[in-house]
C-alpha cells in the first residue's frame, strides 16, 4: 500500500482561512511596486528642471498642476518623487501606512502656513514684480533668450483683460494665441484687437477704414430644398430663367448687406453646402464689401466679445444694430510666409487681447505658445493669490528645516514621519544645484546652514553657480505654484499609499478568446 504524502504547509507569509489562502505579503508588495512605478518617473523628469535642466515630460500629476497653477510642473513630479521614495523607507521600518500618511497631512498643512508665512504681498499695479515672476517661469523654457519681449507680452495681456481693481481670477478664454509658421519669435506681436488667420476672400478689397462687421451664420449662395430632387431642364429657355431667379436671389441677398451698412463681411464656415458663391463674391466685390469666409465655429464667441457684433443667423436680421465697428480692418503680408487679417481700433471692445506667435518651425512655434501659455498662468496665479516668494530652491530648503523643527514637537512615529517629508523636499534644490554642475551635498549643506539661521530667502543662484539672496536676484514666483505643488504632491503619494491591492478585470471578450484557442 502507496504511503500517504503529507499535505504542503503554507508559506510564513500566508495563512489558512476556511480553506482559503490568504497572502499577508500581498498589500506590501502592491504598495512597493507601485512607490517603485511613480519614483521610476520621477526619476526620468528630474534632469528637466531649472533653467540648465532639459526640455519638460510631463505625466498626469503635472496636468493637475497645470490646471491648478500653469507652472511648477517638473516640481511637483520631483516632488512626488522624493516624498515615495521617503515612504518605501518608512514602510521597511514597518510604519503602517495609516500613520505615514496622517503623518504627510500634518506635515502638508505645517508647509502650507510656512510658505504663507514667508511670502510678501504683491499689488498688480506693482508692473515691476510681474514682469520678474514672468520672467522667472520663462527662464526653464526652449525660449528663455526671449524673456525679455514674451514676458511684457504676457503682463499686458493679462491686465488688458481683467479689471485689477475687483479681478479674482483670469479666464484665458479671452487671450487668443495664433500660431503663424515663419519669420522668427522676435516677429511675435500683442494685438488689441481680432487676428484672423483666415485670407481674404477675393483681392478686391483688402483694406477697409471705418469698418462697420457683420458676422453671418448664413449662407450666399442658391438655396437648396430639404430632401434630394432632381430637376430636367428641357430648354435654353427654363436654363436662362433659373440662373436668373439664382441671380436676382442672391443679389437681394447681398443688396440687404450692403444697406445695414455693412462693409467687412464674416461668414461662418458650413459643412452642408458652400457658405458664399462666387456669384455672391463678385457682388460683394462690387459694392466694395470686404470678405473673410471660413469663420470656425468656435471663433464665433470670441469674435463677438472682441469686436462688439452679434452673429446674424438669418438676413432678415440683418440690421445696422447688428454690426460692430472698428477704426481699421485690413489683410497684412508677413513677409512671403503667408498673411493675416488684422482688425483694430474696436469702437466698443470687449475685454480680449490676441497674440500672434511667429517662428521658423513647427517645433518652436509650439514652444514658445507653451512658454507664454505658463507665464501667463503665473500671471494668472497672482491675481488669484497676490502675493509672491523666493524661487531658487529657496522655500524648499526653509520647508525642509521649519518642519524638521517641528517634528521635534510630536512624538513617537509621527514626528520620524514629518521629519522624512521635510528631508524629501532637499530633492529641490539638491537636483537645481546637480543641474547647474554645482556640487549637491555641499550646496544643500550651506544653503540648509544658511536657513537654520534665518536667511530665508537664501537660494541657488544658478546663473552665477552659487548661493546669493535669490529675491534679491528677482528670481520670484506666485505662492501659489509652490503651495499648490506641494499640495498635489502630498495627496498623490497618500492615494497611492491607499491602494494594497489590484484587482484583475476579465471580460466576457477574454473568457471568449480563451474557449476558441482551446477549441482549435
Amino acid at each position: 500500500m502507496p504511503e500517504m504524502k503529507a499535505a504542503p504547509r503554507a508559506p510564513s507569509g500566508g495563512k489558512h482561512n476556511g480553506g482559503t489562502y490568504v497572502d499577508r505579503d500581498k498589500p506590501a508588495q502592491i504598495r512597493f511596486s507601485n512607490i517603485s512605478a511613480a519614483k521610476a518617473v520621477a526619476d526620468a523628469v528630474r534632469t528637466s528642471l531649472g533653467p540648465k535642466g532639459m526640455d519638460k515630460m510631463l505625466v498626469e500629476l503635472s496636468k493637475a498642476q497645470d490646471v491648478e497653477a500653469g507652472d511648477g510642473t517638473t516640481s511637483v513630479v520631483i516632488i512626488a518623487g522624493a516624498l515615495l521614495e521617503a515612504c518605501s523607507k518608512l514602510l521597511q521600518k514597518g510604519i503602517h501606512p495609516t500613520i505615514i500618511s496622517e503623518s504627510f497631512q500634518k506635515a502638508v498643512d505645517k508647509g502650507v502656513e510656512v510658505l504663507n508665512g514667508m511670502s510678501r504681498p504683491v499689488e498688480l499695479s506693482d508692473r515691476e514684480s510681474l514682469l520678474n515672476s514672468a520672467t522667472t517661469s520663462l527662464c526653464s523654457k526652449v525660449v528663455s533668450q526671449y524673456s525679455s519681449l514674451l514676458a511684457p507680452m504676457s503682463v499686458d495681456a493679462v491686465m488688458r483683460v481683467i479689471d485689477p481693481a475687483t479681478a479674482t481670477g483670469v479666464d484665458l478664454n479671452n487671450i487668443k494665441i495664433i500660431k503663424k509658421l515663419g519669420g522668427t519669435i522676435d516677429d511675435c506681436e500683442l494685438v488689441e484687437g481680432l487676428v484672423l488667420t483666415q485670407r481674404v476672400a477675393s483681392t478686391g478689397v483688402t483694406r477697409v477704414e471705418k469698418a462697420k462687421i457683420g458676422l453671418i451664420q448664413f449662407c450666399l449662395s442658391p438655396p437648396k430644398t430639404d430632401m434630394d430632387n432632381q430637376i430636367v431642364v428641357s430648354d435654353y429657355a427654363q436654363m436662362d430663367r433659373v440662373l436668373r431667379e439664382e441671380r436676382s436671389y442672391i443679389l437681394n441677398l447681398v443688396k440687404q448687406v450692403k444697406k445695414a451698412g455693412c462693409n467687412v463681411l464674416l461668414i461662418q464656415k458650413s459643412i452642408l453646402r458652400d457658405a458664399l458663391s462666387d456669384l455672391a463674391l463678385h457682388f460683394l466685390n462690387k459694392m466694395k464689401i470686404m470678405v473673410v469666409k471660413d469663420i470656425e465655429r468656435e471663433e464665433i464667441e470670441f469674435i463677438c466679445k472682441t469686436i462688439g457684433t452679434k452673429p446674424i443667423a438669418h438676413i432678415d436680421h440683418f440690421t445696422p444694430e447688428m454690426l460692430g465697428t472698428a477704426e481699421l480692418a485690413e489683410e497684412i503680408s508677413l513677409d512671403g510666409s503667408g498673411k493675416l487679417v488684422k482688425i483694430t481700433g474696436c469702437s466698443s471692445p470687449g475685454k480680449t487681447v490676441s497674440i500672434v506667435v511667429r517662428g521658423s518651425n513647427k517645433l518652436v512655434i509650439d514652444e514658445a505658445e507653451r512658454s507664454i501659455h505658463d507665464a501667463l498662468c503665473v500671471i494668472r496665479c497672482l491675481v488669484k493669490k497676490r502675493a509672491l516668494i523666493a524661487g531658487g530652491g529657496a522655500p524648499e530648503i526653509e520647508l525642509a528645516v521649519r518642519l524638521t523643527e517641528y517634528s521635534r514637537t510630536l512624538a513617537g512615529m509621527e514626528a520620524y514621519c514629518v521629519r522624512a517629508y521635510g528631508d524629501a523636499l532637499e530633492v529641490i534644490p539638491s537636483t537645481l544645484a546637480e543641474n547647474a554642475g554645482l556640487n549637491p551635498i555641499s550646496t544643500v549643506t550651506e544653503l540648509r546652514n544658511k536657513h537654520a539661521q534665518g536667511d530665508k530667502m537664501a537660494g541657488i543662484n544658478v546663473r552665477k553657480g552659487g548661493i546669493s539672496n535669490i529675491l534679491e536676484e528677482l528670481v520670484v514666483q506666485p505662492v501659489l505654484v509652490s503651495i499648490s505643488a506641494l499640495t498635489l504632491a502630498t495627496e498623490t503619494v497618500r492615494s497611492i499609499l491607499k491602494i494594497d491591492d489590484v484587482v484583475r478585470l476579465r471580460t466576457g471578450f477574454h473568457f471568449s478568446f480563451y474557449r476558441i484557442m482551446i477549441g482549435n
